[in-house]
């Protein structure tokens, strides 16, 4: 056996001694998929957002009542030049001091309210609450792409395993091949030429073995991606190998899929609320034509260290409170209330398209998915036939070569065709199955394999 032949073997079989020695979690379909909506990062960062919008909501509804605020200055004079008394007014109070150091405190507690602003602050919060619905909505349609996309990987998965029974399958007929050609040769029945023929073939599906290997680490390795999972456990998904019978299954139709993907899908519910916010926003823009009325209050208090009064009698004497009623008319604004009245219809017609180009996307999608479904499971009906037939021929050229009746290329072309056949039933097999649990996926249940 050459250096080559002794690494492939090596590769083909050390990954599985290894895994031997040590606990592997076996994981179904559904654990990854819980697992991946409890601990994927976007789906956090997802729910981190909807908690700001929560944060931005209480803030829009305080914004309804009025504010209150306390103000105070502490402040100090020196006036090194100063020869004779001066005045300061303080607080509308006129004070004479002859001292070149001052210190003066002034105190304010102030309240205002917009009583009225067109409705746009209450709007605000109506606005408000669409846009957290809106950043649920995108949660859930994350989860969703999450979901499929662990469904593709588990389905490829299952398929290389199967795919990689094949080979092992193949490597120990073509193993079998080449010890019968050694006594074949031996025995002057075949050429040395041949006898390479099948060397080179028995190495060619232990390199097939191998390369199937490395196709499942790659898939597990992206669906460990897809659940967060960076540590050094062994993982694995269950070995639930798809049973033959998927030419009986039951295709969903589109009409009746696209019908209860349009109430369901989180991403055409969202773009219908985009549109529900754009009306607003609309009406926002109206409430900048309209007057605003604002309440104001305040009381006032302050007190001078140069008068001659104390600071206690100066605060009693300079208390004030004040009130004042606030009207604002727009009269020209440079446009500012045209323009964005303007932009915002265009931002609802802008969000009526992109409706319209979900819907479209959506049910592009659904045929898309059942086409799919319909082809492989038409090609899985044909494979089966062209399987069972390319198996007998096989088989029959295998025992016909043994016995020096076939020559090596007539048992190579057996060969490739049964390992398409095979291919092409267990890729059939598997984009049936697939396709059809998605067309359901987006019809409202759940992904079971």
């Amino acid at each position: 056996m050459s250096y080559k032949d002794c690494f492939i073997c090596a590769a083909f079989l050390l990954p599985p001694l290894a895994a031997a020695g040590q606990d592997t979690t076996q994981w179904s379909l559904q654990q990854c998929i819980d697992y991946a909506i409890e601990h994927n990062i976007q789906l956090r960062q997802n729910k981190v957002a909807e908690e700001q919008g929560e944060a931005d909501l209480a803030q829009k509804r305080a914004e309804l009542f009025p504010s209150l605020s306390f103000s105070t200055t502490q402040s100090v004079a020196y006036r090194p030049l100063q020869e004779s008394a001066s005045n300061i007014v303080t607080n509308g109070i006129a004070n004479n001091s002859t001292n070149k150091f001052t210190e003066n405190g002034n105190y304010g507690l102030n309240a205002s309210w917009t009583v009225w602003d067109g409705g746009a602050n209450r709007k605000n919060v109506k606005a408000q609450r669409l846009q957290n619905q809106i950043s649920a909505l995108t949660t859930q349609a994350t989860a969703n792409t999450i979901q499929e996309q662990i469904a593709q990987l588990y389905i490829q998965i299952l398929y290389s395993k199967d795919a990689l029974d094949v080979n092992k399958a193949m490597a120990e007929t073509a193993q079998s091949q080449y010890e019968r050609g050694k006594e074949m040769f031996g025995q002057g029945l075949i050429s040395k030429a041949d006898l390479a023929q099948l060397e080179s073939q028995a190495a060619s599906t232990r390199y097939d073995g191998v390369a199937t290997q490395t196709q499942i680490a790659n898939y597990t390795r992206q669906l460990k991606e897809l659940l967060e999972i960076t540590d050094n456990r062994k993982f694995d998904i269950q070995d639930i190998r798809s049973s033959d019978g998927v030419d009986a299954l039951l295709i969903p139709d589109v009409a009746e899929v696209y019908q209860a993907a349009l109430n369901l899908r989180p991403e055409i519910r969202s773009s219908r609320l985009n549109v529900d916010a754009a009306d607003l926003d609309i009406d926002i823009a109206k409430a900048g034509y309209y007057p605003s009325v604002s309440l104001t209050a305040g009381i006032g208090d302050s007190h001078y260290s140069g008068s001659r009064e104390s600071a206690g009698e100066q605060m009693r004497q300079n208390l004030n409170v004040s009130a004042g009623v606030t009207l604002s008319v727009p009269i020209f604004d440079n446009k500012r209330n045209k323009t964005n009245l303007k932009k915002a219809k265009l931002a609802k017609m802008d969000s009526e398209l992109q409706l319209l180009d979900q819907q479209k996307q959506l049910y592009s999608t659904i045929e898309g998915y059942w086409l799919n479904a319909y082809n492989n499971q038409q090609q899985y009906i044909a494979s089966l036939a062209q399987l069972k037939s390319a198996q007998s021929s096989y088989e029959l050229l295998d025992e016909q070569f043994k016995n020096g009746l076939k020559n090596i290329v007539e048992l190579m072309n057996g060969r490739d065709e049964l390992m398409s056949a095979q291919q092409n039933k267990l890729q059939s097999q598997y984009g049936t199955l697939l396709n059809i649990q998605l067309l359901k996926f987006y019809k409202g249940e759940s992904i079971n394999l």
